[in-house]
């Protein structure tokens, strides 16, 4: 392969930030005549990943405006807030059910440009991948399409590098938001953990 186009696909792979977060991953590898265009992308995606992601972008567009009122205003933000939470827990309970165990590989890490997997057996560099992201502490998932750029042999598994080549936008900011908000947790438990060690 030309190191100039693999090159270019690992600074695509990198240009959002991503983290470490262990995550089910669904992959079925395509035939090249099944990659076709965004649109029958958009067309084979299924009914419940469709309907998360809408929910979510609904839900951010609607609370939005009511960030910055108070007083009463508040309290009603409160309890959109609580009524949103309650249909994202349904909404991760349907997700989990689109979850195919003989389908499921371990996610290592995840951002905005793609993801890294593990697998016991290599699949092929530049295999266009159907993937179904289970991010279910979040009560999100996000159906794409990726393609392997980077395979590397670890410790008797292959960790796979992977570019999105079909995703929807707003599937992709669910995926940063998701991350930056890992992090943000990640960086708490940080912290209380270095408390704790002082107070020792």
């Amino acid at each position: 392969m030309n190191n100039d186009i693999t090159e270019q696909k690992l600074i695509k792979y990198n240009e959002f930030f991503s983290i470490e977060h262990e995550f089910s991953i669904n992959i079925l590898p395509l035939e090249d005549h099944n990659v076709v265009s965004y649109e029958q992308f958009l067309a084979n995606m299924p009914t419940p990943f469709k309907m998360a992601s809408d929910m979510t972008t609904i839900d951010q567009a609607a609370l939005r405006p009511l960030q910055s009122l108070s007083g009463v205003a508040a309290q009603l933000v409160d309890y959109l807030n609580h009524q949103s939470k309650k249909i994202d827990l349904l909404i991760g309970y349907i997700l989990s059910q689109q979850d195919e165990e003989k389908h499921r590989y371990q996610g290592l890490k995840f951002g905005g440009g793609g993801l890294l997997f593990t697998a016991s057996i290599a699949f092929n560099l530049n295999q266009i991948l159907e993937m179904k992201i289970f991010l279910l502490n979040e009560n999100n998932a996000v159906y794409c399409y990726g393609e392997v750029i980077e395979i590397e042999h670890v410790d008797n598994a292959f960790h796979h590098k992977v570019i999105f080549h079909f995703i929807r936008e707003e599937d992709r900011e669910i995926l940063v938001r998701t991350s930056l908000h890992e992090q943000s947790k990640q960086l708490q438990t940080l912290s209380q953990q270095r408390n704790q060690d002082r107070s020792y």
